[in-house]
C-alpha cells in the first residue's frame, strides 16, 4: 500500500467541511420527515413505508457510484464530481421538500433528497481513504464525525430555534413554517459546504496514469461495471464481512430511532395524539431539539476518539459507544420529563461518534485501494438494508404487535432501537482488525504530532 504524505490539521479541516453540510441536510430529512408525513396525512403505521424508495435506489446506486467513481479522473478528481453533483440536486430537493402538498409528491422529494445524500456521502468515506495514510485514517474519520455532529446539532435544533424566535404557522398543506425556512437553509448549507471541500482539497493522480487509461478504456459500459461489484462481493474480505453483522443490527437500531423518536416524544412525553395540533407541534420541535444534543455529544467526543482508540482499541471503543447508545434509547421508556430526553440523546450521541468513524477506519485497512470506491459503496448495503427492513417492517410490526393507532407504538420501536444498539455491541468481538492491533503505537504517535 503507497505511503501518503502526512496532512496537516487545516488540510484535514478542507477534506472534511463538506460533510457538515451533508449532515445538515440528513439531518433535517432525519429529524422531520415522519413529522411532515403526519402533517399530510399518513397514519403511524404508514409512515415507515413512504420511506421506502430512497434506500432501495441507495441499494442499486451506491456501488455504481463507488465504481464509477474509482474509475474517473479529470479536472475535479475522482471522488470530487459525485460530491458535487450530489450537493446540487439534493441542495434543490431540500428547496422543494417543504412546499409538498400531498404524501406522494413528499415521498418523491425524499426519493431524490436520500439518493442526492448518498451519491456525495460514499464517495466521501473513499476521499478519506485516498487522501489519508493509514496512521492518519482513524483521525480523518474522526474529522468526519466532528463536522457530522456540527451539522446534525444545528439542523435538528433549527426549526425549534425558529419557533423560539417567533417563527409561527404553517404552510397551505399544514407544514410548520419553521421547518419550511429550516429546510431551505439547509440547501444553502449543503451546497456551500460541499463547494469548499472541493475548491480547496486536491487529489491524487494515478501513481500510473498510462496504466489507469488502459484500465478505464477496457472497463467501459454497463457490464464491466456490474461485474466488478459482482466480483467486488464475493470476494469481500472477511474483515468487512464481520463488520457487515455489526452494521446491520447498528443502522436497525437507528432508523428505529430516526423515524420513531420525534413522534414518541410529542406522544409518550407530551402526551400529544392529534398530529395537527400545537401541542403535537410543540413536541416534534422539541424532539428535533433533543436529536440536536446527541449531535452535540457526537462532536465533543469524536475530539476524544484517536487517543482513546490508540490507549485501548479500535473495537473496545466501538463496542462500549453502542453499549452507550442502547442503553440511551431503551432510557426514553422511563422518562416523562422532557428534559431527560437529553440524557438519553448523550448516549445516542457517544455510539454516533464512533458509528461515524471506527467502522470506516477499520474497513479502510483492509480494502484493496483500487476498489476503495466501490467497497465503500457496497459498504453502504450494511446500512441500506436495515433502512429497507425498517421501512416493510416496522408498519406491520406497530399494527398488528401493538395494535392500530397505538398511541404507545412509536415509544416500543424506539426501545427496540436501543436493544439492536446492544446486539451490534456485542458483535464488535467478532471483527477482525489486525491493521489496527499492528500499528497502534505508530497512530498514537501520529495522534500526538497531529493533535
Amino acid at each position: 500500500m503507497t505511503q501518503r504524505p502526512r496532512l496537516t490539521p487545516a488540510q484535514m479541516f478542507n477534506m472534511s467541511f463538506g460533510f457538515l453540510g451533508i449532515q445538515f441536510g440528513w439531518g433535517l430529512q432525519l429529524a422531520n420527515m415522519s413529522a411532515v408525513y403526519e402533517r399530510l396525512g399518513a397514519r403511524p403505521d404508514q409512515v415507515p413505508l413512504l420511506w421506502l424508495a430512497a434506500p432501495v435506489t441507495g441499494l442499486l446506486v451506491q456501488p455504481i457510484v463507488g465504481a464509477l467513481s474509482d474509475r474517473t479522473w479529470g479536472a475535479l478528481g475522482r471522488r470530487r464530481p459525485y460530491f458535487l453533483t450530489g450537493a446540487i440536486l439534493a441542495s434543490a430537493a431540500l428547496i422543494m421538500m417543504p412546499l409538498s402538498s400531498t404524501l406522494w409528491m413528499a415521498a418523491t422529494l425524499l426519493w431524490v433528497l436520500d439518493a442526492s445524500i448518498n451519491v456525495s456521502m460514499e464517495p466521501f468515506r473513499a476521499f478519506v481513504a485516498d487522501k489519508l495514510d493509514v496512521s492518519q485514517r482513524t483521525s480523518g474519520f474522526v474529522m468526519q464525525s466532528l463536522f457530522i455532529g456540527i451539522g446534525a446539532s444545528f439542523a435538528n435544533a433549527l426549526p425549534f430555534l425558529l419557533g423560539w424566535l417567533g417563527v409561527h404557522g404553517n404552510t397551505a398543506s399544514g407544514i410548520p413554517l419553521t421547518v419550511k425556512y429550516s429546510f431551505q437553509a439547509g440547501a444553502v448549507v449543503f451546497l456551500l459546504a460541499v463547494m469548499w471541500t472541493v475548491f480547496t482539497t486536491s487529489e491524487f493522480p494515478p501513481e500510473d496514469m498510462a496504466a489507469f487509461e488502459r484500465a478505464r478504456k477496457g472497463s467501459l459500459g454497463i457490464r464491466p461495471l456490474l461485474r466488478e461489484i459482482v466480483e467486488s462481493i464475493r470476494e469481500m474480505p472477511a474483515t468487512m464481512r464481520q463488520l457487515a453483522a455489526v452494521q446491520l443490527f447498528t443502522w436497525l437500531g437507528l432508523f428505529c430511532m430516526w423515524l420513531f423518536f420525534v413522534p414518541a416524544t410529542a406522544r409518550h412525553v407530551f402526551g400529544a395524539t392529534d398530529p395537527k395540533s400545537d401541542l403535537y407541534t410543540r413536541g416534534m420541535e422539541w424532539g428535533g431539539f433533543a436529536f440536536a444534543f446527541y449531535s452535540i455529544t457526537c462532536f465533543i467526543v469524536a475530539l476524544a476518539l484517536p487517543k482513546i482508540a490508540a490507549a485501548t482499541s479500535r473495537k473496545f471503543v466501538h463496542s462500549a459507544a453502542l453499549v452507550c447508545g442502547g442503553i440511551g434509547l431503551l432510557s426514553v421508556y422511563a422518562i416523562h420529563d422532557r428534559h431527560m430526553l437529553i440524557l438519553s440523546m448523550i448516549g445516542v450521541g457517544i455510539a454516533w461518534a464512533s458509528i461515524l468513524s471506527m467502522p470506516y477506519a477499520i474497513l479502510s485497512t483492509a480494502l484493496p485501494p483500487h476498489r476503495m470506491g466501490v467497497y465503500m459503496g457496497v459498504f453502504n448495503f450494511f446500512i441500506v438494508i436495515p433502512e429497507i427492513i425498517a421501512s416493510v417492517g416496522f408498519g406491520p410490526l406497530t399494527r398488528y404487535l401493538f395494535g392500530e393507532d397505538n398511541p404507545n407504538a412509536p415509544l416500543y420501536v424506539v426501545m427496540l432501537g436501543g436493544i439492536c444498539l446492544l446486539v451490534a455491541s456485542a458483535l464488535v468481538a467478532f471483527v477482525r482488525d489486525d491493521a489496527g492491533a499492528r500499528s497502534t503505537n505508530r497512530v498514537m504517535a501520529a495522534e500526538a504530532v497531529t493533535a
